[in-house]
């Protein structure tokens, strides 16, 4: 698939210092089309889709909050803490609103690591099949992440 010159001027957003300091691709320097189209190849081989993955961040993050910026456990074998940043960013993909600088510590103790993850990372993986370009601070394997948030496939 060829990038679009709309997705030219998506990646443009994604740079460093448009929308954060250190932007969404790290030092990836594929053309934003490939990176979407490889994470969403490994979403398929894991019998996932990109909305099932956002599901299970929110509802860590939602079982979080109720913790006020600490950590809480929540079954079966996760410590959860959500911290609330000032201020708020809009969507380098050009959707409508903008997203509180939210983040979600979440500790799978059964394996004994931990992912970070903001609303924007939400929206972003559920909307867009995005999980920021190799090498950026707060890339989001989808393999890593599905293994410590244990997200299974839906058998129907």
């Amino acid at each position: 698939m060829k990038q679009t010159v709309q997705m030219d001027r998506i990646q443009e957003k994604m740079q460093p210092g448009i929308y954060t300091r250190d932007g969404f691709l790290g030092t990836d320097r594929r053309k934003l089309i490939d990176i979407l189209i490889e994470d969403d190849e490994a979403v398929k081989r894991m019998d996932l889709n990109h909305q099932q993955i956002a599901q299970r961040m929110i509802e860590l993050r939602d079982a979080g909050m109720r913790g006020l910026g600490e950590f809480i456990n929540v079954e079966p074998h996760y410590e959860v803490r959500v911290v609330s940043v000032r201020g708020k960013l809009p969507c380098p993909f050009g959707d409508p609103g903008i997203f509180p600088k939210t983040n979600t510590v979440v500790r799978n103790t059964a394996l004994d690591r931990e992912v970070t993850y903001t609303d924007m990372h939400i929206h972003m993986v559920g909307s867009h099949g995005f999980y920021e370009g190799k090498g950026s601070p707060f890339r989001l394997e989808p393999g890593v992440l599905a293994e410590l948030l244990d997200i299974q496939p839906i058998r129907e």
